[in-house]
């Protein structure tokens, strides 16, 4: 019986970092895609490229720190 438990735990384990995964791909991606968005209409609104990066980076960091809040859950979850 121990060893069935076992081997549940470890798929679910799989599942649930193979979903994080996804989570952080597709995250990534479409943080990506509207920072670039973001900087286009701002740049075609007349501010300057090096601003609107500056701008959208803000983007960037809200991802960063979305993601380090689940990792940090994650750690605290198996800490238990």
């Amino acid at each position: 019986m121990k060893i069935r438990n076992i081997v549940i735990a470890g798929l679910s384990f799989t599942h649930l970092m193979l979903s994080i995964s996804v989570l952080w791909l597709t995250l990534g991606w479409n943080v990506r895609k509207a920072r670039k968005a973001f900087e286009k209409e701002l740049v075609n609104q007349g501010m300057a490229k090096g601003d609107a990066k500056r701008l959208s980076a803000q983007y960037s960091k809200l991802k960063n720190v979305l993601i380090n809040n689940v990792k940090g859950s994650i750690v605290e979850t198996t800490k238990r």
